[in-house]
């Protein structure tokens, strides 16, 4: 027992500093842990927090989706002719043509106006031309050559009754002048009618190359 309280005399220094230090720091943690504020994660919060997420998501979502659907409802249309600035368009479906005019810079001087329906709905790669004054729309130039056709048509099939045509008439035949226009009356007039092609082939100058050209010129009626 006097040899431990003589250790206690010999380091009671230490003893009382190590104390001293227990006791500090005891009381910096109590200090330091106070001080920090304590989170109430009640079901009210938990809540809150879910709405701000979900609100800043779909924010987020919106800032990046509306420029895709803006890109998708845009069409193409090419304008052409009397206009300011002709060129392919990228507009809205519910635009109309009186939109897209504004937009290319306005009609020309040239420009027909009376011909355009400013209040047309437009479509996806469609082509708009403004015609000048005089100038044919496109529709008429189709009609005109449809009708172009037609009348050649009906000229070159329109059959020539052998048996009735005069010298005129008879020359319009592919191959046939005057001398074979008037050899067929002579033979007509000797020899009756002609029955068929056949008949034809009796008369000079018509070979079978020949008959075969007039063969649906012809009719015997």
């Amino acid at each position: 027992m006097d040899k431990i309280l003589e250790k206690v005399k010999e380091y009671w220094k230490m003893i009382v500093l190590i104390v001293c230090g227990l006791i500090a720091g005891g009381i910096f943690y109590v200090l330091t842990n106070g001080q920090k504020p304590t989170t109430n994660l009640s079901v009210e919060n938990l809540s809150s927090v879910s709405r701000q997420s979900s609100v800043s998501r779909q924010s987020s979502v919106s800032k990046f989706s509306e420029p895709n659907e803006k890109s998708v409802s845009k069409i193409m249309v090419d304008l052409k002719g009397a206009v300011t600035k002709p060129n392919v368009y990228q507009i809205s479906p519910d635009e109309r043509l009186v939109d897209l005019i504004k937009e290319a810079g306005g009609f020309t001087d040239q420009a027909d106006q009376k011909s355009i329906n400013l209040s047309a709905k437009l479509k996806d790669e469609e082509v708009i031309y403004v015609p000048k004054i005089g100038e044919k729309s496109s529709t008429e130039n189709t009609d005109s050559s449809a009708n172009s056709v037609t009348s050649q048509v009906s000229t070159t099939t329109e059959k020539i009754n052998i048996n009735q045509a005069d010298l005129t008439e008879l020359q319009k035949l592919t191959g046939v002048g005057q001398k074979k226009a008037q050899d067929i009356i002579d033979f007509r007039t000797k020899n009756g009618d002609f029955k068929s092609l056949e008949d034809l082939g009796k008369v000079s100058g018509f070979g079978d190359k020949t008959l075969e050209k007039l063969k649906d010129e012809l009719c015997f009626e």
